[in-house]
């Protein structure tokens, strides 16, 4: 039955507090496109792309209307096409990143992703292949988003590869520094990647999904935050209460949406992602939620702690709301996408170093964040290494997504606009860990790995 009071708080979080439902997000399996003939591999993987989300968008947008709920993105994960490469040269593997831009072109989606490779024991020839051409295909196509998995509880670290990527975002910054390096907000740097997360850029159709799936990310932190406000000083206990019965509420939406778009569609319901996905708009803040929380600014001491209060009463609430919660799942800190995390940057009150630890507790990790371009490759490398450790030991997913400005320093900063933001320059560590990151091999997993 209906209850008139709900739907109308639900009207109020969508016209006054800024829920949304981030993404519908398609995954694609392209194991059976496959073939040592390149003409035919390119041919079948733009084939199977449009043919198979060819009514996505159109979907999305009916459900919008119906229901007067905003999708704000229609995206499309592939297969990680390090797997289905084989025997193809780099050149091929560049090939498929502008077939699969132009694929996405066609079907009026904002971002692809699934340029992808999964390294955290070793390299494959396809895998290698691709890692190298990522610089290249992200500086030649606007909306194929590109992942790597470096380490993972079951296997330790691969540090070679986290070495290489070093490397590899710091020649992405260089090929498309006259856009102020962007093609490093498409890649990211994971340890235990989940295969079923739908958000960008870190997307990809894992190789245990169905060959087709809807997965479904949500968010509002604007919601949250309003809902924390008008609680006023009540005791953490409560507070917890108050953030999952929100969780639940978002979720429950996100929920309908993934059904009926699975429905319409004829795809298999995946997973809801139940993410506090912040943006730029005034209001839509994850920072915005722990300052309402007590704290001065995000970044004071006690930001951790409050964050990870946070994230888990998001969690407990948002998985009563659905059969199957996936992907990310929790609180997001993306720097540029978020205007509480910017302004505590710019008030100095929160640091790379800061940000680090609050990765312990929060969905993902350093997640778009701006450094100075002339960042040496070893230090973005120690970066990667902090953070996936901190992932590997803790069992948990944590990324990298850091963007070296080209020509920009500290004191300065860039606009990428849209979704993606705003982003001061930070201020960061420059000595070097190159002797440690040199030595290669791989970090082995920890012992608690070990649950068998």
């Amino acid at each position: 039955m209906l209850n008139t009071a709900d739907i109308l708080e639900t009207i109020n979080m969508i016209r006054q507090e800024n829920l949304d439902i981030r993404t519908i997000t398609m995954g694609i399996s392209l194991f059976d496109c496959v073939s040592d003939d390149k003409k035919r591999f390119l041919t079948n993987v733009y084939d199977k792309v449009t043919s198979t989300a060819r009514d996505l968008v159109k979907t999305g947008e009916q459900i919008e209307k119906e229901y007067g709920i905003p999708i704000v993105n229609k995206r499309v994960s592939v297969t990680p096409v390090s797997l289905i490469g084989g025997n193809h040269t780099g050149e091929t593997y560049v090939e498929t990143a502008k077939t699969l831009d132009k694929a996405a072109k066609e079907l009026g989606i904002n971002f692809i992703g699934g340029y992808s490779a999964l390294v955290e024991k070793g390299f494959t020839r396809g895998s290698t292949e691709l890692i190298n051409s990522i610089p290249e295909a992200l500086a030649c196509t606007e909306r194929v988003c590109s992942s790597v998995n470096v380490a993972s509880t079951k296997s330790g670290t691969n540090m070679d590869a986290v070495n290489l990527m070093g490397r590899i975002i710091k020649k992405t910054a260089f090929l498309t520094k006259e856009n102020d390096s962007i093609g490093c907000a498409k890649l990211v740097v994971f340890a235990n990647v989940p295969q079923d997360n739908p958000f960008m850029a870190g997307a990809f159709h894992g190789v245990g999904e169905n060959e087709c799936a809807i997965n479904v990310g949500v968010s509002g932190p604007g919601v949250v935050a309003s809902a924390i406000k008008r609680a006023g000083d009540v005791d953490m206990s409560a507070l917890a209460d108050i953030i999952k019965t929100t969780a639940f509420k978002i979720t429950r939406v996100g929920q309908l949406v993934a059904s009926e778009a699975s429905k319409r569609l004829g795809v298999p319901f995946g997973i809801v992602d139940l993410s506090l996905a912040p943006t730029p708009a005034i209001g839509d803040s994850v920072a915005r939620i722990l300052e309402e929380m007590g704290l001065e600014t995000c970044g004071c001491h006690g930001t951790t702690a409050a964050l990870a209060m946070l994230n888990d009463a998001v969690k407990k609430g948002g998985v009563m709301a659905s059969s199957h919660v996936g992907g990310l799942s929790g609180a997001f800190i993306p720097v540029s996408e978020d205007e509480g995390m910017i302004h505590a940057i710019e008030s100095g009150c929160l640091t790379l170093e800061k940000l680090e630890a609050m990765t312990a507790v929060c969905s993902v990790g350093l997640d778009m964040i701006a450094i100075p371009g002339e960042t040496d490759e070893a230090v973005i490398s120690g970066i990667i290494a902090d953070e996936t450790a901190i992932g590997v030991q803790n069992t948990k997913t944590t990324a990298v997504r850091v963007i070296p400005v080209w020509g920009k320093g500290p004191g300065e900063s860039v606009s990428f606009g849209g979704l993606l933001g705003y982003a001061p320059i930070a201020d960061i560590n420059m000595t070097s860990p190159l002797r440690f990151i040199s030595r290669g091999g791989r970090i082995p997993a920890p012992i608690h790995s070990l649950k068998n």
